[in-house]
C-alpha cells in the first residue's frame, strides 16, 4: 500500500470523477485507475460500486474514506515536521573530497542545496588523499566524505553514487615510441602521480601490477584535478578521468593509449556509528537527491 494509492483514492472519492480526478493529480486516467485498483487489491475490498457505467463509492469505500484521509493528513504533517526540523539543524559539517573536478563531484550543486534546505549548517570541504578520508572518517574528525574507490572502503558506510573510468593520457611527445610498444614501454615513460593514498596513485599502481609493472613516477602532484594541464606540457603520462582523457584528446591536447580502463566508483561515505546524526541524514538525502538527476560531466 502506497500513499500515492491512497491520495488518488481520496481524490475520486471526493471528486466522484475519474477524469477530474486526473487532471487534479496531474496524471492520466489509466493511471489513476491503476491507482484505485491496487489499493483495492491490497486491501482485499472494493472501494468503488462501478455498476452501471458510474462511479461510486462502495460501502467499503465509505468506511475507509476518514481513515484515508487521515493518513494522508499524517503524512503532510510528517513533511512538515522534518522541514521545521531541516530549518533547526545547525553547525558545522566536514565533508572530505577527493582531488578532482568541482563539477565531477557536483560540489557547487551539493552547496546551494545545501545553503536552501539547511541554511544554519555551514558545510567546510576539506580535499584529501583516500586513505586519509577514510581514516579521518573512522576516527570522526570528518564528518562523511566523497571516495573515489575500486572497491567501497571497510568498515564505513557507503552510498554509490556513480561509476567512474580513468584512461592512460601520453604527451604527444611519446607517441611514436608507444606506437608499437606494450606495457612495458609503458612503464619506463615519465609518471605524474597523485599523492600518497589518493585514488589516483591507487589506481595508477593497481593498472600496473595487473602485469607485473610499476610505473616510472617523475613527479608527485597532489592536485588531481588538473593533471590533464601537466600532461598538456608535456610534463608525463597520467591517469585522468575518462570524460577529460577523452576530451583532451578530442583537442588534440596529447592522446589515449590503447583500451585499457580503470574502473572504479564514487560514493557517499559515512562512519556506521554517525550515520544516524541528523544532519547528516539531511546531508544524506541531498546528496542522494543531487545524483538522482543523473551525474554531471
Amino acid at each position: 500500500m502506497e500513499i500515492y494509492q491512497i491520495r488518488a483514492f481520496v481524490k475520486v472519492a471526493r471528486l466522484g470523477n475519474l477524469t477530474r480526478a486526473a487532471e487534479a493529480l496531474s496524471l492520466t486516467q489509466p493511471a489513476v485507475t491503476a491507482q484505485v485498483k491496487a489499493l483495492e487489491q491490497t486491501l482485499g475490498v472494493a472501494l468503488f460500486d462501478r455498476s452501471g457505467g458510474r462511479l461510486v463509492l462502495a460501502k467499503a469505500g465509505e468506511a475507509l474514506l476518514p481513515t484515508a484521509e487521515a493518513l494522508l493528513a499524517l503524512g503532510n504533517q510528517l513533511k512538515s515536521e522534518a522541514r521545521a526540523l531541516q530549518g533547526e539543524l545547525q553547525g558545522v559539517l566536514d565533508l572530505g573530497v577527493p582531488s578532482e573536478q568541482p563539477d565531477f563531484l557536483r560540489l557547487g550543486e551539493l552547496a546551494s542545496v545545501v545553503t536552501q534546505r539547511l541554511p544554519l549548517i555551514e558545510l567546510k570541504m576539506h580535499v584529501m588523499p583516500m586513505a586519509q578520508l577514510t581514516e579521518q572518517l573512522t576516527t570522526g574528525r570528518l564528518a562523511a566524505a566523497l571516495v573515489v574507490a575500486a572497491r567501497p572502503p571497510l568498515g564505513l558506510q557507503w552510498t554509490p553514487l556513480r561509476s567512474v573510468h580513468y584512461r592512460i593520457a601520453l604527451p604527444h611527445a611519446h607517441a611514436e615510441a608507444m606506437k608499437r610498444g606494450g606495457w612495458r614501454e609503458l612503464a619506463q615513460l615519465p609518471w605524474i602521480d597523485g599523492p600518497a593514498g589518493s585514488h589516483a596513485q591507487l589506481l595508477l599502481r593497481e593498472l600496473f601490477e595487473r602485469h607485473g609493472l610499476a610505473p616510472r613516477v617523475v613527479m608527485q602532484n597532489d592536485d588531481h584535478a588538473h593533471l590533464d594541464a601537466l600532461v598538456r606540457a608535456g610534463a608525463g603520462c597520467a591517469l585522468l578521468r575518462e570524460e577529460v582523457a577523452m576530451a583532451g584528446a578530442a583537442a588534440d591536447d596529447f592522446i589515449v593509449w590503447g583500451t585499457a580502463r580503470s574502473a572504479a566508483m564514487l560514493g557517499f561515505t559515512l562512519a556506521p556509528d554517525r550515520a544516524g546524526d541528523p544532519a547528516l541524514v539531511a546531508l544524506a538525502s541531498i546528496m542522494q537527491m543531487i545524483w538522482l538527476r543523473g551525474p554531471s560531466g
